[in-house]
């Protein structure tokens, strides 16, 4: 065997072997063992301070575990030198940090092309690339925009875009939809799903939002003379899987339905949180409603 590779799944893109990582001692995950296989989405939540960003960070290669492995398909990060980091990064996988990484000196296309240009791209690709990606998250026209005169909404669809450009195989999310209004997450979700079920990418959604969890598992964008998202019938419901994380150890594994109905403290807190009275909250109850459309319209 070839070292740094590991005998896997064919089909599996992203493995986590008995990795455990500390800060300062303080253990932030513990003998962590999962796969992420091709076209799955793993939804990855708990409570603050669970361990979740930190996931994400040794996924991608920002952090190194001190114990396990982490591998990118076979390759192990541990064993890939800085040069190699940066092209998978290029490349092979993108991520969508929790708090704002825009660089505020460059424009909308910039910021866009800006992973591209740091990799050797020609600038007539460059610019196929920007033009097809600020398309799908709907950013068309925006192009010589300073992130200081887009919205919050517009902010985390750039975001989105810079982390898609190229189409890498492979997408880390963390709590994409953090602070935004319920339409806006919205529409920002429908974009994630699109990039799933269109574009076929492996991707690992962190949220401490329970009520995106249904809809992620339950809709599906499909083309029929344009995207459409819709509930997927029972015999295409998306590959999906849900991974509950607590003090640094993954607790549970399973589907939504056995989601719903764990038993476990870390999870019951989370879903009590969503159990409080929205009426008077400015929009509407359900931000995944399905009439919601409809109610953008209005508004």
């Amino acid at each position: 065997m070839i070292p740094g590779m590991l005998h896997q799944s064919s089909r599996s893109v992203l493995e986590f072997r008995n990795v455990s990582f500390a800060f300062d001692g303080k253990p932030a995950l513990v003998d962590i063992s999962f796969q992420l296989q091709h076209g799955e989405m793993l939804l990855l939540t708990g409570e603050s301070g669970s361990g979740k960003s930190v996931l994400l960070r040794l996924a991608i290669g920002l952090l190194k575990p001190d114990s396990g492995q982490v591998f990118v398909g076979t390759r192990e990060i541990e064993t890939l030198g800085e040069s190699e980091l940066l092209a998978i990064r290029g490349g092979q996988m993108g991520m969508v940090f929790q708090e704002e990484s825009l660089f505020t000196g460059l424009t909308v296309y910039e910021n866009a092309a800006y992973r591209l240009e740091e990799h050797g791209w020609t600038e007539q690709n460059i610019q196929k690339a920007v033009s097809e990606v600020l398309r799908f998250v709907g950013l068309a026209g925006e192009e010589e925009k300073l992130p200081g005169q887009l919205s919050g909404g517009m902010k985390r669809r750039l975001e989105i875009a810079r982390a898609l450009i190229g189409w890498p195989s492979i997408m880390l999310f963390d709590e994409p939809t953090m602070s935004l209004d319920p339409i806006v997450a919205a529409q920002v979700l429908d974009l994630i799903i699109r990039a799933r079920d269109i574009n076929k990418i492996s991707s690992i959604y962190v949220t401490k939002k329970p009520l995106e969890i249904p809809y992620l598992t339950n809709f599906i964008a499909e083309t029929d003379g344009g995207v459409v998202i819709r509930e997927a019938p029972i015999d295409k419901l998306p590959k999906t899987r849900i991974m509950v994380l607590e003090s640094g150890k993954i607790v549970f594994t399973g589907s939504e339905a056995e989601f719903e109905n764990c038993d476990l403290p870390s999870v019951t807190r989370m879903l009590a949180l969503e159990q409080h009275d929205h009426s008077a909250d400015p929009y509407f109850t359900d931000p995944w409603d399905k009439a919601r459309r409809a109610k953008e319209k209005l508004l």
